[in-house]
Order: C-alpha cells, then structure tokens, then sequence
C-alpha cells in the first residue's frame, strides 16, 4: 500500500468519525477540509521526497556511467602505450562501474514508477479537495436536510407511538355531555314559560264563565 492509500485511508477514517459526531454540519466540512489541505501537504512532501531520491539515483548512475567512460579510455591509453597490467585494472574498474550503472538503471526505474504512481495519487485527492471544496454549500444544504427529515420522522414516529383516540373520544363525550345539558336547561325554560301562558289563559277562562254566570242570574 503506498504512502498516498494510506493518508487517503486516515482521512477517510477521519471524516467517518466527524460524521458519526457531527452536530454543526457547516463546522464539520470545514474540518473535513482542514484535514484534507492537511493530507495533501503531507502528501506533496512525500512526492516532493520520492522526487528528490530520484534525482539522487539519477545523478548516480551519471557518474557511474562517466567514471565507466573515464575508465574504459584509460584502458585504450594503456594498451597504447603497452601497459597491460594498467589496462587490465583499467578493465577491471570499467566492469565495476558497469555493474553499478545496470544496478542503478534498475533503481531508476523503480523509482521512476512509484514517483508517477504518487503524483497520480496526489493529483487524485487534489482534486477531491477541490470537489469538496466547491460542493461545501450543497453539501451542508443536504445535511441540514437530513437533519430536518430525521427530526421530522422521529416526530412522526413518536406521534404514531402512541394512542389518542381513547382521549379523544373521552373529551368527544364530555362535550356532547355538555351540549345535552344546555339543551336541557333550554327545554324546562320554554316549559316553564308555556305553563305561565297556560295559567293565564286559565283564569282568562274563570273570569268568563264567571260574568256570563252573573248575568243570566241578573246580578
């Protein structure tokens, strides 16, 4: 796993936590993004590292090829002047130049690859960066969204909960208790007025009868 997987692992790691902690949405991206510009200069540095290593390799194997060159000159000088035991340690210190240059092309292109390797990586969460960067508003929107949705699902389900029909029909029947009663006191206050009228009508009847009885006597 390279450098670059592994801080893209704990940053991961990190925004779950904050997620899973997150009370002030707009607070979290913005240390989600704190953590991000964290990781990618953590990241330029290893790249920034790696290339310098490269450059170090590079700079072997050029001297290990000019000393091969130098070295193998140095044999041809010999050998024209007859000096075969010069040219022969000549010979000798060319291979080993030689060898290094073959052990350090290797390095090279080792080193090469996982540089481009890391410089792909950090451009990957560049531009992660850059996307979070830019959607932070949509972004704590949406979770203030959510944030809405649940506090209005957990209303609901605390509302579907529980059972206010039996108050409801409780308060139901001490209303209709109450209309009865008014209508009630309503009918015996007719009642009471339309014995009144009756009584009168009653004496109105008496007093009739009573002058008619009056005259046919004479009185």
């Amino acid at each position: 796993m390279g450098i670059l997987d592994r801080m893209s692992q704990v940053l991961r790691a990190n925004i779950n936590d904050l997620l899973t902690r997150a009370e002030d949405p707009e607070k979290m991206l913005n240390q989600i993004l704190r953590d991000m510009e964290d990781s990618l200069k953590q990241g330029q540095a290893q790249v920034a590292e790696q290339i310098a290593q490269e450059k170090m390799i590079q700079s072997d194997l050029d001297n290990a090829k000019k000393s091969a060159d130098e070295w193998g000159k140095k044999a041809e000088l010999a050998v024209s002047k007859g000096k075969d035991d010069l040219a022969r340690e000549a010979l000798h210190r060319q291979n080993d130049y030689t060898a290094q240059i073959d052990i350090h092309q290797k390095q090279l292109d080792v080193q090469h690859q996982a540089v481009q390797k890391l410089k792909a990586d950090l451009d990957a969460l560049e531009s992660k960066y850059e996307d979070a960067r830019r959607n932070k508003d949509m972004l704590i929107a949406r979770a203030k969204r959510a944030a809405a949705q649940k506090q209005i699902a957990g209303a609901a389900a605390k509302i579907s909960s529980v059972d206010y029909s039996s108050d409801l029909a409780h308060m139901e029947r001490r209303i209709q208790e109450e209309e009865a009663r008014v209508a009630a006191a309503n009918e015996m206050q007719a009642s009471s007025t339309d014995e009144k009228f009756k009584e009168l009508e009653a004496d109105d009847s008496v007093e009739q009868r009573l002058a008619e009885l009056k005259k046919k006597m004479g009185k």
